[in-house]
């Protein structure tokens, strides 16, 4: 047998490639939509992919799945599991084959078992692994989608923030529970190998070590430690994280089948001119370079997410799904852009400029970066005068645990729907955790006709470290 895991950095996204080395035969399990790196393996190592299985209908991703069906002739395995409203649309489309509880399936000698493990979703099913071609009458490992992460399980809240499904929380809550009962049943020694690691906002506190087995979870995973259902519940639905607004939009995407990617490649502009020529109210500008040289002057249209570690979660909080996109990149790393955008869906990206073209423009507007000392002068010299306010665009459990007293909370993601509630008329000091979100910030807000607005270098974390004033809303 061959095995072989991919991991998305920006997506903290796990897929897997299992081969069966007597019959050339190989299936993924999880797809993302960027198919090339499974293509590549599978031609290096001498397979065929025949067939793909998703763990559940995905919220966080746009899925592969329908492409290599239609594309490829991937036989696809799609669960039947949960309820009318979560069943994949385009599955008959296709000729996929609808799995359920005690279902099996083989590719070549590799064989495959369906356990139902609902609990992230309805429909969510977990996958067991036995190497029959080499002999093996027990399974090796499961694949568990986002029903179990090593040091965590997957969140049961989506459906109902993400999607608009009330009440179904609470619900999702209790079937992880009898999930996690079913899971206590298997195995000591089976490997676990989950959709997600650390960075997913598929759960709250997710490990970055890429596998486990059901042995060591059940030992060190806090959902085995409590065993009151009540209990569980509670803790489970606590403190989870806001997810992400685009999660909505990819889980119905994912529900009717993920298009085609677009193959036509972006126009190249050749001039500043020639961008501001294009933008409207129906063109978003994305400049995704590094901070600091996004802050050294930039079109003021332009909302800058740097194409780094969180470059994906970010544009999927911000950037709309019905506009088209002209990005600022560093050319050689347009691909790189392109690919990330469309595994979240953004597919219109109509045009880019690279980012020398900018940077030759010396007239452009800039924004000021200060350390924490001087926007805590900045702010507590405006108490009385009014002419400063520190605007903090951590999530509400950071601000929770701890904020400047000064501060007034305006979560990043949400931002652009609180813009009447900042001051416009005075400076805006901006600070996150490390600094990385607060330049975000700055350029939405700066996008949006704040002016006066001024990045806090090192965020919340520095402001700690210069032990600067800190409170704690009284709960």
């Amino acid at each position: 047998m061959f095995f072989r895991s991919f991991f998305d950095e920006k997506l903290a996204h796990m897929s897997y490639l299992i081969g069966c080395q007597k019959t050339g035969e190989a299936i993924i399990v999880d797809p993302g939509r960027n198919l090339t790196p499974y293509f590549e393996v599978a031609k290096k190592e001498g397979f065929t992919i025949s067939a793909a299985t998703e763990t559940h209908i995905h919220a966080d991703y746009a899925s592969g799945a329908k492409e290599l069906a239609e594309l490829f002739n991937v036989h696809l395995y799609l669960s039947d599991e949960g309820d009318k409203d979560w069943k994949y649309e385009f599955a008959k489309d296709v000729g996929a084959t609808l799995v359920k509880e005690g279902d099996e399936f083989s590719i070549g000698g590799v064989h495959f078992k369906v356990m139902h493990t609902p609990g992230h979703t309805p429909e969510s099913i977990s996958i067991l692994l036995t190497d029959k071609g080499g002999g093996a009458r027990e399974p090796m490992g499961v694949f568990t989608g986002d029903f179990l992460f090593v040091g965590d399980v997957g969140r049961p809240d989506l459906l109902e923030k993400s999607a608009g499904s009330a009440g179904t929380a609470k619900v999702g809550a209790k079937d992880m529970f009898a999930s996690l009962q079913k899971a206590r049943n298997l195995s000591d020694d089976l490997q676990i190998w989950p959709a997600h690691g650390a960075g997913s906002a598929c759960g709250k506190s997710l490990g970055a070590v890429p596998v486990s087995t059901i042995g060591y979870e059940s030992k060190h995973n806090w959902a085995f430690q409590i065993t009151d259902e009540d209990e569980f519940v509670d803790e489970l639905l606590s403190s989870q994280p806001e997810p992400p607004t685009y999660f909505g939009v990819m889980k119905k995407l994912n529900k009717k089948g993920a298009e085609q990617k677009p193959d036509n490649m972006p126009r190249r502009l050749q001039s500043l001119s020639e961008l501001k020529e294009m933008v409207d109210d129906h063109v978003y500008v994305l400049d995704t370079r590094k901070s600091p040289l996004f802050a050294y002057g930039h079109i003021k249209e332009a909302v800058n997410i740097s194409i780094e570690k969180s470059f994906t979660n970010w544009a999927g909080w911000l950037v709309p799904y019905d506009k088209d996109l002209i990005v600022v990149v560093e050319e050689e790393k347009l691909d790189e852009v392109i690919t990330a955008l469309q595994s979240i869906g953004l597919d219109r990206t109509i045009a880019f400029i690279d980012q020398k073209t900018i940077e030759q423009d010396v007239t452009l507007p800039m924004y000021k970066q200060v350390d924490v000392h001087e926007a805590y002068q900045a702010v507590k010299s405006s108490n009385t005068s009014n002419e400063a306010a520190l605007i903090d665009v951590r999530n509400d459990s950071e601000w929770t645990d701890g904020h400047a007293p000064e501060a007034i909370h305006a979560f990043l993601g949400h931002i652009e729907d609180h813009l009447e509630d900042l001051p416009k008329d005075q400076p805006l000091y901006v600070l996150c955790g490390s600094g990385v979100r607060s330049a975000i910030a700055v350029s939405v807000l700066q996008k949006h006709g704040f002016d006066r607005v001024v990045n806090v270098k090192g965020g919340f974390t520095a402001w700690v470290g210069a032990d600067l004033p800190v409170t704690k809303d009284e709960s």
